[in-house]
């Protein structure tokens, strides 16, 4: 069974930094796509960043991209998301996702997605 688990999270004043990380236990991690996603309050679930399982690969949504960067580690297990610049509309529940075994290659959907973490608050303040 995938377990993932989240820290990092807190609170920052606005153009400040957090790194959030991700701790992943279960098969194969190093065969799997990973990526975060949020969800701020009164808001849809939207993808942030994908990276694919050899790390070669990644995926930003359109506003984070250049503030962001994800990465992962396949000797630790884990998977880490730099956010840097932070604004108040980065406000949310930040959720760490693992695809399904076998399946490396980024991705956007989180239907593609088979498991999720319990998510980390990240507050931005003005």
């Amino acid at each position: 069974q995938v377990q993932l688990v989240e820290s990092g999270g807190g609170s920052v004043q606005a153009g400040g930094s957090l790194r959030l990380s991700c701790a992943f236990s279960g098969r194969s991690f190093i065969t799997r796509v990973m990526g975060w996603f949020r969800q701020a309050p009164g808001k849809a679930r939207e993808f942030v960043a994908t990276i694919s399982s050899s790390g070669s690969s990644t995926g930003y949504e359109d506003s984070v991209r250049g503030r962001f960067t994800i990465s992962r580690d396949n000797a630790m297990n884990s998977v880490d998301l730099q956010m840097n610049s932070l604004k108040s509309e980065d406000t949310a529940i930040y959720y760490c996702v693992a695809g399904r075994l076998g399946r490396g290659q980024i991705e956007r959907n989180s239907d593609e997605y088979d498991y999720w973490g319990q998510g980390t608050q990240v507050t931005v303040s003005e």
